[in-house]
């Protein structure tokens, strides 16, 4: 990125000339890298929603063109014509693999879906009614006391063994999570299955029976993987880079991503859908609450419409859609009152014209949450399963960090209001 334009800042009386980046899409950034030091001052922004803390070249947002580039190819695109492992590749290595290296990725991924048999005593000492996003924060972290081999981050062997341990890992882990919290066995994985048919089986399978993966719910698995694969620099993305930033080891960094997800207003979005859902409980109680979520005096939002980042339609939304209808086509709502909610809402909002002026479109979690809905997930799964997509974004940060003559261990500035230095006082004249 060359050095063409310049910004010039004021204090004073003084001026310093800041480097104004202009990246191949978005908006310029200004380099306050060296501020601090001519200038003495920092800058300040809470939540760091106008500062890039890195430069990438992974995925690209623009939330007002509604548009989300992995490695420069459309979302929309990849989720109707790739799968979910031909994005990991992408998203890992920059382009779009060849026939053969794809087939020889694969093959690395399903040869090594299993768990070192050990860990399952992991599992068993948690609770049964453990939430399974904690659990998995704990197998994951777990995972560099079981694999020293892949540990070394100055390795490029044993990045890149890392890297494919915990893709094809995380499925089984998040499974396991799960049957270990319904108090069924574990389900082990299958060479012979795709990635999200794998992921499948081992969640519904029981020993007594056997179990096929319908073609139809196995696509919209893998879609709901592709879409979640990598979103930019979010938290739980910045997460994993702050933890990188300090050497730590693969699965430490993966396993703080992971917490960071949990949270509701990050990666629980889908589960507050279905809560609201639940709120609504009936069709005929919609109108009430549109009536409140267009209510400019009513806290009340409609969960699911709408997007923190896209200002238009979420790219990722249409495609999803299109794996809802045929979840519900095949599996049905006649039994499923939050699925008839869901269909009902969907339809009031989208022929309302406040939430086309205001472009509160049903966004990806809406629709994610439905089709998970509908494949007999408990709403617990629905941020674990997120985390199992997300892991390849994660790593393919990571990695592109390690790789940037750049990297410096984060460490944030503060805007300090507590109270100046002052003299300790004797607790008997306190």
């Amino acid at each position: 990125m060359a050095d063409q334009k310049t910004a010039t800042l004021t204090i004073d009386g003084k001026s310093y000339e800041l480097p104004i980046h202009s990246p191949t899409a978005g908006p310029d950034v200004i380099d306050i890298r060296k501020l601090y030091g001519q200038a003495g001052v920092f800058t300040y922004d809470p939540g760091f929603t106008s500062t890039a803390a890195c430069d990438s070249t992974i995925t690209f947002i623009d939330g007002d063109k509604g548009e989300l580039l992995h490695r420069g190819y459309p979302i929309d695109q990849l989720a109707s014509d790739s799968h979910y492992l031909e994005v990991c590749y992408a998203l890992l290595y920059g382009e779009l693999p060849s026939a053969e290296e794809l087939e020889k990725f694969e093959s690395l991924v399903t040869n090594h879906t299993m768990l070192h048999e050990q860990m399952a005593n992991f599992f068993r000492g948690f609770r049964r009614d453990a939430h399974p996003m904690a659990i998995m924060v704990g197998v994951v972290g777990a995972m560099s006391a079981f694999y020293h081999d892949s540990t070394d981050i100055n390795d490029p062997h044993q990045r890149e063994v890392a890297t494919i341990r915990l893709i094809a890992k995380m499925p089984t882990i998040a499974a396991w999570a799960y049957k270990y919290t319904i108090g069924q066995p574990f389900v082990y994985p299958r060479n012979d299955l795709d990635y999200a048919s794998n992921f499948l089986r081992m969640c519904f399978a029981v020993p007594a029976e056997d179990y096929e993966v319908n073609p139809i719910l196995a696509r919209a698995m893998d879609r709901i993987f592709t879409l979640h694969a990598d979103h930019e620099q979010n938290a739980s993305t910045s997460t994993v880079r702050l933890a990188s930033s300090s050497g730590a080891n693969p699965f430490a960094c993966i396993a703080a991503g992971i917490a960071c997800l949990w949270g509701p207003a990050h990666g629980g979005a889908n589960q507050a859908c279905l809560e609201m859902l639940k709120e609504i409980g009936t069709p005929d109680r919609i109108p009430e609450f549109i009536a409140r979520a267009k209510d400019k005096n009513d806290s009340y939002r409609l969960m699911g419409f709408g997007h923190r980042v896209y200002k238009n339609h979420d790219p990722r939304a249409t495609v999803m859609k299109q794996s809802a209808d045929e979840v519900l086509e095949l599996l049905g709502v006649e039994d499923n009152p939050l699925l008839q909610v869901a269909i009902e809402l969907e339809k009031q909002a989208l022929a309302d014209p406040y939430f086309a002026e205001k472009k509160l479109f049903p966004n990806v979690d809406f629709y994610s949450g439905i089709i998970l809905e509908a494949m007999g997930f408990p709403t617990s799964m629905f941020t674990p399963i997120f985390a199992l997509a997300r892991t390849v974004g994660w790593i393919s940060q990571w990695k592109e960090q390690l790789d940037d003559p750049q990297l410096k261990i984060g460490r944030p500035r503060q805007l300090y209001c507590g109270m100046t230095a002052r003299d300790y006082v004797d607790i008997e004249k306190r």
